[in-house]
């Protein structure tokens, strides 16, 4: 067994962790989230099951944790509509009995992109208050072919939309294509912190304690992607600036990109404030920000990353634009 060393739910603002299991089918989520399970037993688990037969339920059953099954993989508004009340009586159960569980794990189907459950918790209100999302985790199958991410949207989002890949089955899949893949995950999410499960084994410190995507910009390199796949673009802000100038102009971006613009993710420095805020954003709406700890290792450099849909010129310009026009 291994030793983490997860924070349990905050008592100052009494927020409840959450994490994001995605990945295509086949691909090992529910093998990883047993795994997960035998070193975090206090975990309630939220599976989105796809069909009629919840199969992966069952194989979760030994865990004895609270547990509760979405049926139907798309994660379309049927199911959506359901996932907001289970978590308020989660939200509940755990407030009558703190000692129920400490963390949330939601397992989305093989099928389905994970951004619908990401924006729930991040943008109603009531439960961005009372949970705390901590992080989206990918597997990704060293043994299928690369291209199949051509042909599948869904797993292009899943993996643009995680913080962690965990590629698994890499035991069985040859050096070469192992190489391919990691490649192509670099493209697609170049942030994410990329970790090999070597037979179904995985350190689970490098999931939980890793150092997050927002903390990472500064050391990562963005690629150039295709145009018919999806596109990262990078900026860096060196001065601080007024919240209120940083959201108008963020806003005002996404309503200009808001057919190609993906998802907008950074940490940002504002100023009188030593503490970085957490920014995201998907679409064209711009989430409530989080304030981070702050780090001595941090440099003061505010870091963005924008992912679009296809290829779009000038991204950056514009915001940096838009930052101007609020200033005057």
């Amino acid at each position: 067994m291994q030793t983490l060393n997860l924070s349990p739910p905050s008592k100052t603002f009494e927020r409840i962790p959450v994490y994001i299991i995605s990945g295509f089918l086949g691909s090992g989520k529910t093998t990883l989230l047993n795994r997960l399970l035998q070193d975090l037993p206090k975990s309630a688990v939220i599976i989105n099951e796809f069909g009629s037969t919840p199969i992966d339920q069952q194989l979760l059953r030994e865990h004895q944790m609270p547990l509760s099954t979405l049926v139907g993989g798309c994660l379309c508004c049927q199911v959506i509509g359901a996932l907001t009340p289970l978590l308020k009586n989660l939200r509940l159960a755990w407030e009558k009995d703190h000692s129920a569980f400490e963390r949330i794990i939601i397992e989305t189907s093989g099928v389905a992109n994970p951004e619908p459950v990401l924006d729930i918790i991040l943008r109603e209100r009531w439960l961005s208050k009372r949970y705390s999302l901590q992080g989206i985790i990918a597997t990704v199958s060293a043994t299928l072919e690369a291209d199949y991410l051509d042909f599948f949207p869904e797993a292009q989002a899943q993996i643009t939309w995680a913080d962690t890949l965990v590629m698994t089955q890499t035991d069985l899949a040859t050096p070469a294509a192992i190489a391919t893949l990691e490649a192509r995950l670099l493209t697609l999410a170049p942030a994410a912190t990329r970790i090999q499960a070597v037979q179904g084994e995985v350190d689970l410190n490098l999931i939980f304690n890793g150092v997050p995507q927002y903390r990472k910009l500064r050391d990562t390199e963005m690629p150039d992607l295709p145009a018919h796949g999806f596109n990262s673009v990078s900026l860096q802000l060196e001065q601080p600036l007024p919240w209120e100038r940083i959201e108008k102009a963020l806003l005002r971006l996404m309503a200009d990109y808001a057919h190609e613009l993906v998802r907008v993710k950074g940490m940002l420095y504002t100023q009188g404030d030593k503490h970085p805020l957490l920014i995201q954003g998907t679409g064209n709406h711009l989430y409530p920000t989080t304030r981070l700890a702050a780090r001595a290792t941090d440099d003061g450099i505010g870091r963005l990353v924008m992912i679009t849909h296809g290829e779009v010129n000038g991204l950056a310009e514009s915001l940096m634009a838009h930052l101007k026009e609020t200033h005057s």
